[in-house]
């Protein structure tokens, strides 16, 4: 499935510079893909404008081929958006709350509440699923994002900063889950802390100041490291350098 953004040009306010100008990025049409980069590089503002939730001021979102102002609905239903923040109903239970974002997205009553069971399971919260979502922990709300996108067949899933604000148990049980559906689904994270970097990625894209300085398989990123680097402070390294060769270049 080709998801992408074709020469987008996107700005907060008219007379502000823009943040992303002429930018092209196409999201790989399998497994788990790292859009990293520093606080303000552009991530969040590209993570909208493939969501639906912004429009550009200049160029195209495209799915499929197909431009998102023509089929904006349909758009949405097969693109999953998980901002940092998971917007939930405190009334609600895990599993009514799932229930109803797959019926909003065009299941029947019957076949949301029985998808919200299985797929509540499938990212391990199944035995939460009849508790309200006010007293869920971060990380099993994040999870709750998750199961939303995967009630109503959404074929790529966006996730913006999800590990933020994450303890270490949270962020391993999350990767788990993670790393399971990414076997199914492409997915696009976005994140600002190389930690974020798991083996199990399969593309890395680094982006700066609405501009990417790589863009390719993990390995190709790790190439960059210095030939020093300890083999646990790979990624930290290749980071380092390629944001270093964009300031001297």
């Amino acid at each position: 499935m080709t998801l992408l953004l074709d020469r987008v040009t996107f700005r907060y306010r008219r007379w502000e510079r823009p943040v992303l100008s002429d930018f092209s990025y196409e999201v790989p049409d399998e497994g788990l893909t790292i859009l990293l980069g520093p606080n303000g590089a552009g991530k969040s503002t590209t993570m909208s404008l493939l969501a639906g939730t912004a429009a550009p001021r200049a160029g195209r979102v495209l799915l499929k081929g197909s431009a998102l102002t023509s089929t904006r609905r349909e758009y949405r239903r097969h693109v999953a958006w998980l901002p940092q923040r998971v917007p939930t109903s405190r009334q609600l239970t895990a599993r009514e709350y799932v229930a109803y974002m797959a019926w909003l997205k065009g299941e029947s009553r019957t076949g949301a509440w029985e998808r919200a069971g299985a797929v509540l399971d499938q990212v391990g919260l199944a035995e939460q699923s009849g508790r309200k979502t006010a007293k869920l922990s971060g990380g099993q709300l994040r999870r709750v994002g998750i199961a939303c996108a995967l009630a109503h067949d959404a074929r790529v899933i966006l996730l913006d900063e999800p590990t933020a604000g994450l303890d270490p148990h949270q962020r391993t049980v999350f990767r788990d889950v993670l790393r399971t559906v990414a076997a199914r689904i492409p997915v696009l994270m976005s994140t600002h802390d190389i930690a974020d970097l798991a083996d199990e990625a399969n593309t890395v894209s680094l982006m700066d100041r609405g501009r990417i300085l790589h863009h390719g398989g993990t390995q190709s990123f790790l190439d960059h490291a210095r030939p020093d680097a300890a083999p646990a402070r790979q990624a930290e390294s290749a980071y380092a350098v390629l944001m270093k060769l964009k300031d001297s270049g």
